[in-house]
């Protein structure tokens, strides 16, 4: 059971503590031989840091045997931006099996690593990979007594730095790594030798024939179980590459659709957004459209109360309470007409109707008179003692 607040404490520290803790809880549901910890970790240049890593094992098929294979995944602080530092951590009892995809100290070389996607790859898939891989080629070996070499008891992980897309190994299998590319049989409990102390059967043996004493004593000959043994090898190892194939083809279909599951979300949002605008739009229609009906009744009923009415003369409309009101109306209005005559005569100019000189005598004059009614509108609004 994984303490989900004392990982949540752990990840305090990381860029993306959400999606960090999804993907170890994802991968903790499926794998139980997995768990969280945080421990050290030295980089080349010596710096140290925290970080939580997945310790313990994952089964792995070989054969038609199910083995589990002791790994240690470290999340980097900026994961899922950067790809994890994988690595098999072997027993007393069990040894590195090199290949293009372990080398010496047991660092993982995957394809799945070197081309990491940030948010598009994870890390459950990081582990089904090595889970098809390592049943192509098992990363260790159970140790025989005679070449028994005492394993180093200190951390047997190199210090990577900050580049965590590594090219793959170019060293070979050592001279006692076994036939091929298996690895050499463990020793049998029988020997006095102890096997890996796992709830699966010990680490896988070379060959799909059975062991070197399998043959019919004295004859040589293979016996039938022997070649049926053999197709069904055959048989199981074209499964597994055919399903490593499928797997790569269902993930890049994931990672593609995942893709286009982004764009649609993010068009679904604008969307949104644009019928929540033409929404609002509608609702602003609407409410003009009520308030130009109001004003266009208010203007029926008005038009059909003057209709009604009998014709009014506007000089008997306009009518003054007072003599000096009255001096103010005439004195506006007539001031008004000079100013409309004034420009009217400005246009006769421009169009060449008057000469500059009759234009300049008019003006001269109208302006005068345009002067003196201004003088007797204020002189009347003072009287009044209305604003000037």
């Amino acid at each position: 059971m994984v303490d989900e607040s004392r990982l949540k404490f752990w990840l305090s520290k990381y860029q993306n503590p959400d999606i960090v803790l999804r993907d170890i809880l994802t991968v903790t549901n499926f794998y139980h031989g997995l768990i969280p910890t945080q421990e050290l970790y030295t980089f080349n240049d010596g710096s140290r840091k925290e970080l939580v890593n997945l310790s313990g094992t994952i089964p792995v098929r070989f054969n038609g045997t199910i083995y589990n294979i002791p790994i240690c995944i470290w999340l980097v602080d900026t994961h899922p931006n950067n790809a994890p530092i994988s690595y098999v951590k072997p027993t007393a009892d069990m040894a590195i099996k090199v290949s293009m995809y372990v080398d010496h100290s047991g660092k993982i070389y995957l394809p799945y690593l070197s081309d990491w996607v940030p948010n598009s790859s994870e890390l459950l898939g990081l582990i089904q990979v090595m889970i098809v891989t390592f049943g192509e080629q098992p990363p260790v070996f159970a140790k025989s007594k005679e070449n028994d070499v005492p394993y180093p008891t200190g951390s047997f992980m190199p210090q990577p730095g900050g580049n965590y897309r590594p090219p793959y190994p170019t060293g070979g299998y050592p001279p006692s790594s076994g036939y091929g590319n298996y690895p050499p049989y463990p020793p049998s409990s029988a020997s006095g030798y102890p096997a890996y102390p796992t709830p699966y059967p010990p680490y896988p043996t070379p060959g799909g024939f059975g062991t070197p004493g399998s043959l019919v004593p004295g004859t040589g000959t293979i016996k039938e179980e022997h070649i049926r043994e053999s197709l069904l090898t055959a048989i199981e190892e074209k499964l597994l590459r055919k399903m490593k194939e499928q797997f790569q083809q269902h993930q890049a279909e994931m990672e593609t659709l995942k893709k286009t599951q982004e764009e649609l979300r993010q068009g679904k949002v604008k969307l949104e957004g644009i019928l929540g605008r033409m929404e609002k739009e509608q609702s602003d229609l609407d409410k003009n459209i009520t308030l130009l009906k109001d004003k266009e009744q208010e203007l029926d009923k008005a038009i059909e109360k003057i209709s009604n009415q009998e014709s009014i003369d506007v000089d008997d409309a306009v009518t003054t309470t007072a003599p000096l009101y009255k001096q103010l109306l005439n004195a506006f209005a007539e001031e008004a007409a000079l100013e409309d005559a004034i420009y009217y005569m400005g246009e006769a100019l421009r169009c060449g109707v008057i000469d500059l000189d009759i234009f300049l005598k008019q003006v001269r004059t109208l302006s005068r008179k345009q002067f003196m009614l201004r003088a007797v509108m204020q002189k009347c609004r003072q009287k009044a003692g209305l604003s000037c």
